[in-house]
């Protein structure tokens, strides 16, 4: 559109409010200290400081108008810069929390290399979580257009930290992971708990969230299932409905002070053969040989009915899988036309964001693929499919794939270079920057991006929304056995013989703490699902949780259960990650808890009859580990006589 185009809508807009025929517009508050620029009694920002209203500044116009002049003015290097969503960078490293942003890396990916849209992985308090994003947004205030940057995060309001899927809670408020959701299954508070969480975002100045998980976790062994509500598509698609809802603050779409969603992996990514993870070069395939692609589809419907404004793809490569009678093209998610163009935007008519997963155009070396030497964070890429590939041709594939943004780059070179080699139509990259500049605008970013330290003090982590995580942690608590005949330890004063639970908690709910189960009156034993660590060598991997669900003979858990259980009666919660297989312990505890992020003071409220446990599995409990093995990991709940079905629960 042209300069003369929107410049005449501006001046039809200004007649008809000078005539009465539409109604004032409501101003919006704009940041203090940054330049301005007035017309027809209102104030705007002048972004690129010139002293003129250009459309692009003028917020009574629609978005796409708005973004289609500032993509008018943008040079090719500028474009490709918007193109990509790098890391916030961080003083101690990519992967470090804090304390500070590094301003100087700062100002040369912002001005330098024009990248605005970033994920943090700051973990400080939510003051000081305000202040440095502010520094990040005035950083941008000062480059030729004034574009504001888009900050995004991935979850950080759970229990479990893996780098590359999670980030610890330091000052939010912290609730049962979404499994845990999964179990509660009601919509209605995941609604709620996304609408707090959004708050505590935009407080601190956060505007994207990089979740939740569609997946679904067809396969107990994946070590991201611990991100999904489960395994059940019409549970999954409900309760990620509820959270773009709640995240995004509307019914659909996206409302005024709300968090963009990017609803991932699209699509498939939980039919992990043997549980491996798409991160890593051993588990860059999926298997659908035995069918299941529709379920996983299906687990996206309630993102599309709620209006998610993006969608990130997986990492993995669909083994047979076949669309329209043909197989699909052997590459992962993000460089896949059949998946992108053809399913998402074709016979879904998404009309969001495409945002890549991480790392995908990067170059995948000996560490990489083999974890020899030990694979550090600069090995780490994940181009699936296209290691033959020049990095422009990446870019070019994957943008005429469908993708509109790629994750985890900090420069857009490759991006421009792909287009001045004729590999990429710039009318594509224009587009794939239309979309994004438009939800930076939808997101108020270009009128006011800057938070309120003094508000994210009051807002994050407050009263209010800590209570109902704690609560919520409760609830999610799912009762397997009981044999004790109540849930309940109403007698505060009972003996108790802990593991794997904070003596503080105990004694805070009113029991008496003893050092050897034979003393105590009974004992409360906290144990995690098993898991082994295959791949060492490999970044993710030996940070992942892998293999064997099994308890096995010699597991240091299970003897202190065994040797609990020959005093006297054992409550034991184990907490899942993925699923369990139980068959070792299940004989020795009277009341056998399945926990999916639970603090130790909410287990006791759990215990005590203030919050009773109202979950249900988000998933089935195999039977044993050749039940595992034998089942497809694309369908739900097929394992053979599981020992719990999925929706179990007392």
């Amino acid at each position: 559109m042209s300069n003369r185009t929107t410049a005449g809508m501006i001046s039809l807009a200004a007649l008809l409010l000078s005539t009465g025929s539409l109604a004032a517009p409501l101003q919006p508050a704009l940041p203090a200290g940054q330049p301005q620029v007035k017309a027809d009694g209102l104030s705007f920002r002048d972004l690129n400081r010139d002293g003129k209203l250009n459309p692009y500044e003028d917020w009574r116009l629609s978005p796409e108008i708005r973004a289609a002049d500032l993509v008018s003015r943008m040079t090719l290097a500028e474009k490709a810069g918007e193109a990509v969503h790098g890391t916030a960078p961080v003083q101690g490293g990519m992967m470090s929390p804090g304390p500070a942003y590094d301003l100087d890396a700062a100002r040369a990916m912002i001005l330098d290399r024009h990248v605005t849209s970033m994920i943090t992985r700051m973990a400080v308090k939510p003051v000081d979580f305000a202040t440095e994003n502010n520094r990040l947004q005035e950083v941008a205030a000062g480059g030729r257009l004034g574009i504001p940057v888009m900050i995004s995060t991935d979850p950080r309001s759970h229990f479990q930290v893996t780098a590359g899927a999670s980030v610890t809670t330091t000052g939010f408020s912290q609730w049962p992971e979404t499994l845990g959701l999964g179990a509660i299954d009601d919509p209605a508070l995941t609604r709620t708990f996304a609408a707090m969480v959004r708050d505590e975002y935009r407080a601190v100045g956060i505007s994207m969230a990089l979740s939740p998980q569609a997946d679904l976790g067809s396969e107990p062994r994946w070590s991201r299932l611990n991100g999904t509500f489960g395994e059940d598509p019409a549970r999954v698609s409900a309760q990620v409905k509820a959270y773009v809802q709640g995240m995004q603050g509307a019914d659909a779409g996206l409302s005024p002070g709300g968090v963009a969603t990017v609803v991932k992996h699209w699509v498939g990514y939980g039919a992990a053969i043997e549980g491996y993870d798409g991160h890593n070069y051993y588990g860059r395939f999926t298997d659908f040989t035995k069918g299941g692609f529709d379920r996983h589809v299906a687990a996206f419907q309630g993102a599309f009915e709620a209006g998610a404004t993006g969608i990130m793809p997986t990492y993995t490569i669909q083994k047979g899988l076949v669309l329209n009678g043909k197989p699909v093209e052997p590459v992962g998610g993000g460089y896949s036309r059949e998946l992108l163009t053809d399913l998402l935007r074709g016979a879904h008519k998404f009309q969001g964001l495409v945002l890549s997963d991480w790392a995908i155009t990067y170059d995948c070396n000996e560490s990489c693929r083999t974890g020899n030497p030990p694979q550090a964070p600069k090995d780490i890429a994940m181009p699936w499919g296209v290691e033959g590939l020049t990095k422009p041709q990446r870019f070019a594939k994957g943008m005429l794939a469908g993708i509109d943004q790629f994750g985890g780059v900090d420069d857009g070179s490759a991006l421009r270079q792909a287009v001045e080699q004729k590999l990429l139509p710039e009318a594509r990259l224009d587009e794939a920057v239309g979309r994004v500049l438009a939800l930076k605008i939808r997101l108020g970013l270009f009128e006011n991006p800057f938070a309120d330290a003094a508000r994210a003090a009051a807002i994050v982590g407050s009263a209010d929304k800590m209570t109902a995580g704690h609560a919520a942690q409760a609830r999610s608590l799912v009762v397997l056995e009981n044999r004790l005949g109540a849930i309940a330890l109403p007698d505060r004063g009972k003996r108790l013989f802990l593991h794997g639970v904070d003596p503080a908690a105990a004694r805070a709910a009113g029991f008496t703490i003893v050092d050897s189960a034979d003393k105590a009156d009974i004992s409360l034993i906290r144990l995690s699902t098993p898991y082994q660590t295959l791949h060492p060598g490999h970044f993710f991997g030996s940070r992942q949780h892998e293999g064997d669900l099994d308890f096995k003979p010699g597991d240091a858990g299970l003897a202190i259960v065994q040797q609990a259980a020959s005093a006297g009666p054992v409550i034991l919660a184990v907490d899942m990650d993925r699923p369990a297989i139980l068959s070792a312990v299940r004989p020795h505890a009277a009341l056998l808890l399945a926990s999916f992020g639970i603090s130790d003071a909410a287990l006791f409220d759990a215990l005590c009859g203030v919050t009773p446990p109202a979950g249900r599995l988000p998933f089935e409990l195999p039977s044993g580990m050749t039940a595992v093995r034998a089942q497809s990991p694309a369908l739900p709940h097929d394992s053979a006589n599981p020992a719990y079905p999925i929706g179990s629960g007392r």
